[in-house]
């Protein structure tokens, strides 16, 4: 973890100041940071303020949210690290009512909606011997995932991205696969030669770049109605009533295809890799979590190529 040279030379951040930065990046400013930690503004200031001259640069950059500068965030994610670290800690010297041990996960809301849920039965069940654990999911599209390491607001994601963040490990989970498909409401005269051209089309959000993949491949332009539906749900709800075609994971596909309320373009499926990249840091919960997500994998993934 590369830090800056004054950390290198031995900055020794206090608890207290860590967390105060933590709770600015999370609650967007000093005074909603202040009433979070039952503190007062000017007690959060000063304690930026000695966290600053002792790493020798500007952590924050204050505007409305206050935003981490690269420096920042490297201390952000030291803060997260060090209270996992603080919370399991506590939790098995002074037993459960020393609080939940908070774990902090991005996954895409198509993975949230179909072989992600085995990992979220798991962790339901929690172990007699373990302390608490909260766990606080971040949907966000499987190739930005990994953008919460890097901010340091989450200690695990579900990526695309095979290149471990700085300071995590990244292991292959396995293969998602995508049918593109539209409603039969929506190909009367059945599928034509050159679908989905010409075709309304929906996509997630603006993130969204798998129709458009498609498109692209196949040289057909942009149709002139794009919908948006942000829920994976939903998403596949859409495309089932004829709102447009889509490309569907391969769990929510089967279904609807096999009962007839979907059919297939005829185009090759797009299977997207995934990967499990986490903090280099052991822990009992990190670990239980990590063990939870690579079963899930292999139950509903395909294998990784």
């Amino acid at each position: 973890m590369m830090m800056s040279a004054a950390y290198d030379d031995g900055m020794d951040p206090a608890p207290a100041q860590l967390t105060a930065l933590a709770a600015i990046v999370d609650h967007g400013t000093f005074e909603a940071a202040a009433r979070h930690l039952h503190v007062t503004p000017s007690a959060v200031s000063q304690r930026i303020r000695a966290l600053e001259q002792a790493a020798g640069q500007v952590l924050l950059r204050r505007t409305t949210p206050c935003v981490p500068t690269a420096a920042g965030r490297v201390l952000v994610r030291l803060a997260r690290q060090t209270s996992l670290l603080h919370a399991e800690a506590a939790a098995v010297v002074a037993g459960q009512e020393a609080g939940t041990v908070v774990l902090n996960v991005a996954v895409s809301a198509d993975s949230l909606a179909t072989w992600f849920r085995g990992a979220l039965a798991e962790m339901a069940h929690p172990l007699a011997d373990e302390p608490p654990l909260t766990l606080r999911l971040h949907v966000e599209d499987q190739a930005y995932s990994a953008d919460h390491l890097r901010r340091g607001e989450a200690l695990g994601a579900v990526t695309s991205d095979p290149v471990p963040v700085q300071g995590c490990s990244s292991e292959p989970l396995g293969v998602l696969r995508y049918h593109a498909v539209a409603a039969p409401s929506l190909l009367p005269a059945g599928v034509p030669t050159d679908a989905p051209a010409g075709l309304p089309m929906v996509v997630f959000d603006e993130q969204d770049d798998l129709q458009h993949g498609v498109l692209r491949a196949g040289g057909w332009p942009v149709p002139a109605v794009v919908h948006r539906v942000p829920t994976s749900a939903d998403f596949a709800e859409a495309v089932r009533l004829g709102l447009g075609w889509g490309l569907l994971p391969e769990p929510q596909h089967a279904p609807l295809r096999r009962d007839g309320e979907v059919v297939d373009l005829g185009l090759d499926p797009v299977d997207v890799a995934l990967h499990w990249q986490r903090w280099r840091l052991d822990t009992p919960a990190l670990e239980r979590l990590t063990a939870a997500v690579r079963r899930s994998a292999r139950a509903g993934l395909r294998p990784p190529a």
